[in-house]
């Protein structure tokens, strides 16, 4: 099934239109390993040539939590398989926060709530360069800090080369709950 996934549009829309990705998915998630890396080289096959509304098709049938759970597993292709396959998802998730104009990628929040974002921050300590490589970038991109509060931010004295805090307002009561 991966080789067919690897194909063309036509073949993967084959392969929805034949119902084999909620088993594929299901295995992903139950399987024994060898199997599991089977049915993660077809969703990320997929999810590399597929057109936009077949991996909203993917995620929709739950494969971020399975792809998520490989990021833990000892098999470094597998988890690069697995990271790539996130990365097609993130990608689609950015073009279409783009056009729409939210400015928010859906797919990060999903990729929170599977654990993934902790699993890809662990995978920064990766022995595998390329791994560490993925997981650094995915962060970098899709997960980078949003803005700082300026009002918490320090301020710089350039002439005495040290931070500058301000004094923050508390309540002249103390703080209560």
């Amino acid at each position: 099934v991966s080789n067919i996934t690897a194909g063309n549009r036509a073949q993967i829309q084959a392969v929805i239109d034949a119902n084999i990705f909620p088993v594929l998915i299901e295995v992903l998630q139950k399987a024994e390993f060898r199997t599991r890396k089977e049915a993660a080289w077809a969703i990320t096959n997929a999810t590399s040539g597929g057109t936009p509304e077949q991996i909203r098709y993917l995620v929709a049938l739950g494969c971020i939590k399975p792809l998520c759970d490989l990021l833990t597993v000892m098999d470094s292709k597998i988890v690069q398989v697995a990271l790539n396959g996130l990365e097609n998802i993130l990608r689609l998730g950015e073009q279409e926060s783009k056009q729409n104009g939210i400015g928010i990628n859906p797919y990060c929040a999903l990729i929170e709530e599977a654990y993934g974002l902790d699993k890809i921050e662990f995978l920064q300590s990766h022995e595998n360069q390329e791994i560490y490589q993925k997981a650094f970038d995915l962060i970098e991109h899709y997960f980078g800090v949003e803005e700082d509060d300026p009002s918490i931010v320090p301020q710089v004295d350039e002439n005495q080369q040290q931070f500058v805090f301000q004094q923050q307002e508390a309540p002249m009561e103390g703080f209560q709950l």
